[in-house]
This record gives structure tokens, sequence and C-alpha cells, in this order.
């Protein structure tokens, strides 16, 4: 875990023994990863300091040299700041970790129109602390699913983060209460997903999808019911994609009838429940666990902190 700390619009780094002989220039595209433009940005807008001055982008750094970087201007927000009691799981200057709510979308089709959303609900938190933040999506969640989800305070937390996603280095955990008893207790479902050309949101299994990888785990099942609980995770993160794959084994969600499943619950039974990660920028490793808010009964014998 790095040392550092924050000093106003600034973010400190004592610079650790395994950057020695690194360049600045080398920690945003080989480290971070940053993408091309912004880290033009922060070298021609000379938000990089080292030890209080500026510094060559491309002289090996020190072990113990302070890097400053300028990260918490204040933005104009891109979506309209609207009032939610939001529940949050983890925030720090850089990210925050929210436990989304059922029948919420992640995020408005129209920014200059709609309010109603998660992001718009987050861009109001942060602004009623006085952070005027461009808040950022790293990833979504169904309007109908709950659970973490996880938002970018700044630019630069922002492109890691969508990074690490893309690398596969974010671990989101789900919980499904599915129709049907699973004859194997564990598996690896890997088939492609695209649209539905006859249902203008519903996806599908095709050969000419795109590749969608989710392994599932059996924790309890219910023979009165004919009811199955599992854990799934990710290595993809497609439209749908639980949802879909569950149902293709013949197991839709239960409350989910876009995929079969019956409406005895008043949502699909879905839940994000854990989501695992290294912070962007100080490495330290980070577990969020999201309670059921809206406390649906078909799960109540479910330990979210065991998952």
């Amino acid at each position: 875990m790095l040392k550092t700390v924050r000093k106003g619009e600034w973010f400190h780094i004592i610079v650790p023994k395994e950057w020695e002989g690194t360049t600045v220039d080398g920690i945003f595209r080989q480290v971070w990863e940053a993408p091309k433009k912004l880290t033009h940005h922060f070298r021609t807008e000379n938000k990089v300091l080292a030890d209080g001055s500026r510094i060559n982008w491309n002289l090996p750094l020190t072990p113990g040299t302070t890097l400053q970087i300028q990260l918490f201007e204040d933005e104009d927000p891109q979506v309209i700041p609207n009032y939610y009691d939001i529940d949050i799981l983890f925030e720090d200057d850089h990210v925050l970790v929210i436990n989304k709510p059922p029948f919420m979308n992640t995020h408005p089709n129209n920014p200059l129109t709609e309010s109603n959303t998660l992001i718009n609900a987050a861009s109001f938190y942060l602004q009623s602390k006085g952070e005027l933040r461009n808040i950022r999506q790293i990833h979504r969640l169904d309007r109908n699913t709950t659970g973490t989800i996880l938002f970018a305070k700044h630019a630069l937390a922002g492109a890691i983060l969508d990074k690490m996603l893309e690398k596969r280095d974010i671990k989101r955990t789900y919980i499904a209460a599915v129709h049907g008893l699973f004859r194997q207790k564990k598996g690896t479902i890997n088939k492609p997903i695209g649209r539905d050309r006859h249902h203008p949101t519903k996806r599908r299994i095709s050969p000419t999808g795109q590749e969608a990888i989710t392994h599932y785990q059996l924790l309890k099942d219910d023979k009165n019911k004919q009811l199955s609980y599992v854990k799934c995770w990710l290595e993809t993160g497609r439209t749908h994609q639980i949802r879909v794959h569950l149902s293709h084994l013949g197991h839709p969600i239960v409350g989910d009838t876009l995929y079969g499943g019956q409406p005895v619950v008043i949502r699909q039974a879905l839940h994000a429940a854990k989501m695992e990660f290294s912070h962007p920028l100080t490495k330290e490793k980070l577990v969020c666990h999201a309670p059921i808010i809206d406390q649906l009964d078909i799960f109540k014998n479910i330990d979210i902190y065991s998952i």
C-alpha cells in the first residue's frame, strides 16, 4: 500500500522503492495505464510536481520523493444533482461505492433532462458536502438489480478503474434465487450474448454475440419450493449476462419475467452482494458487502457477509 495524503487540491504520494528508476511518464502510462489524452493534460497543465517543483517527466524517480498531483479541482457536474437517500458502502477522496436500490436506473439516458438515477443522487450527495465533482460511473446494474456499484470522483481514478474493469481486476459477486434444483453445485457458463432482434431490450445466447463468461456456485436449495440460491461472479460484463446465462441453464431468476422467471416477488431476485478490488491509487485491498436494502423476503436466510 502506498503512503499518500491529500493537501487541498493536491494528492501527495511518497515514491515507493518499486517505482525507483521509473519516470513520471512511466507511472502514468505503464503503472496506471492512463489514456494518452489524460496523461497529456496532466503534463501540459503542470499538474504534477516533485517536492513542490516542476518535474522532468522523463527523468527517473527517486524513492522517498514526494510526488504531488493536482486531482481535486472543482468541476462542473455533467448530470443534474437530485436528492435521494443513498447507502454509502465505501468512500474516500477518489472512489465511491454505493448500495444501489431497486427500481432505479444507474445513469440517465439524457443527462440534460433526466435526474432520477443513481448517478444524479451521487452527484447531489457530493455537492451537499461541498465536493463539486463530475462523478464517473465505472459499471452499471440493471434497473431492478440491487447492490454494489462503483463510481470514481475524478478523471484519473476513473481511468485506472476503467482499465482494471477491462482487465477483470474488479471482482463482483452476485447472489440470485432461481427456479429449479441444480444437478451440479458449481460450474462455468461460457456462452456469447447478443441482442434479441425480436425484442428492443432483451438479450439472448448468440454465436455471433460478445464473449460472456459467468461462474456460479450453489449456496443452498429449497426442495419443497423447487428453488436454488446461487452466487455468481463475472469475467465479462454483458448486458443482462447473469439473467441470460441462468435462464439458458433452465434456471431463470425468480421474478425475472423477461427471461422466464415467475413473478412471485416484486423484482428479479438478483443482488450484487460483494465487490473486491485494489484501490486505484493507494493499492489498499477493499472488500465491500451490500445488505439488501428492500429486504426482499426470498433472500432472508442468506448471510450476505459470508458470500
